[in-house]
C-alpha cells in the first residue's frame, strides 16, 4: 500500500512498528490493512489472530 499525497494510509514507519508488535510482515500488514482499512488497532488485532492461528499449525 503506497501512500500518497492528501490520502489516508498507513506509512511505512507504521507499517513496520505494528509488524514488529505483531509478529506478521510487513507484507501481511499491508495486505490487512488494503482489506479492513488502516485503524491500527483493528490492523493489530488481525495480525495477532494471523500468527496465532499459524501457531496451531
Amino acid at each position: 500500500m503506497v501512500e500518497q499525497p492528501g490520502q489516508p494510509g498507513l506509512g511505512a514507519d507504521a507499517v513496520a512498528a505494528v509488524a514488529r508488535e505483531s509478529g506478521a510482515t510487513e507484507q501481511q500488514i499491508r495486505e490487512i490493512a488494503s482489506l479492513i482499512g488502516t485503524d491500527r488497532a483493528s490492523i493489530l488485532r488481525e495480525a495477532r489472530i494471523m500468527a496465532r492461528d499459524r501457531s496451531w499449525h
